[in-house]
């Protein structure tokens, strides 16, 4: 039989200096390893400092449970493992769990590697994973400029209120032309906020809500029903009052965007009896036109 030296400690089993027989250390060495000791305690127990011979000794004997760190990154390399085998790179698979390429390398090794993907994808990759650093930076700075624009505005004065009207009816509204005299104040938008501003406007130039005839023009491929509640709940009349709705013929040709839930059509708002009106827009168009260029 193989003998091995050991040097004179205390070992166990009577063995405390001498020689043993290699079959009589594995035989204490697995009964050690089994009560839960771990090789640093097997190693002091039997005086056996030779890693080669302790490997030997306790092969094909698991460690304790205890012995076993907890690993933190295993799900993570679960993950980077399987978004390899998908053909990820490791910039790709980087994103996602958001671990180092040293540590993706060392997880996959020994999986195959990716095709080889053309400069134009590579490229769109890159910027994708910029944007989604970026991204929130820039909408954050974004929404803090518009906040900061938002707060300096302060209360309208009436004057003001008058020329910011005039101004958004002479961009949206109806207008007469000398060709066709048509002096009927109509005014048509998408945008919830423009309307708000217009009803504003209106109501500091008098005009009574009983004046107001309010009408949806859309897309017949749209919430139509929906669009018509919205609107009515907007400006607080109910859906019956409103006017007969405008509905755009739909062309299969064309690829429509304003598509959605948020799609609700535009509202044209009339003022019965406008011509008095129109003629005071103009005239304080006209006014705004001519101080334009004399501000102080």
């Amino acid at each position: 039989m193989t003998e091995i030296r050991r040097r004179p400690g205390d070992g166990t089993g009577g063995l405390r200096s001498g020689a043993a027989t290699f079959d009589e250390l594995r035989e204490q060495a697995v009964a050690l390893r089994r009560e839960g000791l771990s090789r640093r305690q097997i190693r002091d127990r039997l005086q056996v400092h030779n890693n080669d011979i302790l490997n030997a000794l306790l092969q094909g004997e698991p460690p304790p449970a205890w012995t076993k760190r907890p690993n933190a990154k295993d799900d993570l390399r679960d993950r980077a493992r399987e978004l390899r085998l998908q053909g990820m790179t490791y910039d790709q698979i980087q994103v996602e769990p958001g671990c180092s390429k040293s540590s993706i390398s060392l997880w996959v090794r020994d999986l195959p590697k990716p095709e080889r993907r053309p400069p134009g994808e590579q490229g769109r990759d890159a910027a994708r994973k910029r944007w989604a650093h970026e991204g929130p930076i820039r909408e954050a700075a974004r929404d803090a400029e518009i906040e900061a624009a938002r707060d300096s505005v302060g209360a309208m004065s009436e004057r003001e209120l008058l020329l910011v009207g005039t101004a958004l009816y002479w961009a949206e509204g109806s207008k007469s032309k000398t060709y066709r005299r048509s002096e009927t104040a109509i005014f048509i938008n998408s945008d919830p906020g423009v309307i708000a501003v217009y009803l504003a406007w209106l109501n500091l130039l008098g005009i009574t809500p009983d004046r107001l005839r309010f009408r949806v023009m859309i897309h017949e491929s749209a919430d139509v029903v929906g669009a018509e509640q919205y609107w009515a709940d907007f400006v607080g009349v109910d859906r019956g009052q409103l006017q007969r709705t405008t509905l755009k013929k739909h062309n299969p040709k064309t690829v429509r965007k304003n598509t959605g839930a948020d799609y609700r059509g535009c509202l044209i708002v009339r003022v019965s009896a406008s011509c008095d009106l129109y003629r005071r827009i103009e005239g304080t168009w006209c006014g705004i036109v001519g101080s334009a260029g004399s501000t102080k």
